[in-house]
């Protein structure tokens, strides 16, 4: 994944964006919730088509981020996977994780979720295993508000995933879909 605003703004990404405009109401919706778990997100952000470019899309999308209600956010976490590392990370790294992990959802009650756009392959494994130490120590609140923005975040690349799968000329196929299952 890339931290690169400007990716939206690809002629191919435009091209997805229409074909995403296009989708009858329930193939938005049923794709957006790939993107973000929540039904409310996924229905505001589906309503609100046609978007003029994609960041229109992506605009529409934080604010809708921005106004979920706390079982909006329960909703959208409960859908999540805790962020994984590349099978090729090293054995003790994924051991590492997997504990992290469990003990991360035993205190907070959901998933981990974290944006690692922006960083190289090789340097994921690092940031995750750093951020979720570093976010073991929030109180419950804090840390709820955290993972809100980070859902943002990862809603946002999501959607931007979205609008280059949609490029393809056959469209996005039920397996496509299944691509966007939700992860960290």
């Amino acid at each position: 994944m890339s931290s690169d605003p400007s990716r939206g703004c690809e002629p191919s990404h435009s091209y997805g964006l229409a074909r995403f405009n296009a989708l009858p109401p329930e193939a938005a919706r049923a794709v957006l919730l790939h993107c973000c778990g929540s039904r409310r997100w996924a229905h505001r952000v589906a309503a609100h088509r046609p978007y003029p470019d994609p960041e229109s899309l992506i605009a529409a999308a934080d604010e809708a981020s921005y106004d979920l209600s706390q079982g909006d956010l329960t909703e959208a976490l409960a859908a999540e996977s805790s962020a994984e590392l590349d099978h090729g990370a090293p054995y003790a790294a994924l051991l590492a994780l997997d504990a992290a992990h469990a003990e991360y959802e035993r205190k907070f009650g959901h998933a981990f979720v974290i944006c690692l756009d922006g960083h190289p392959p090789e340097e994921q494994a690092d940031q995750l295993l750093g951020a979720i130490r570093r976010r073991m120590g929030h109180e419950v609140d804090e840390e709820r508000s955290i993972s809100a923005d980070e859902l943002r975040r990862v809603a946002q690349s999501r959607l931007r995933d979205l609008t280059r799968w949609l490029t393809s000329p056959d469209g996005l196929t039920a397996t496509e879909i299944g691509l966007f299952a939700p992860v960290g």
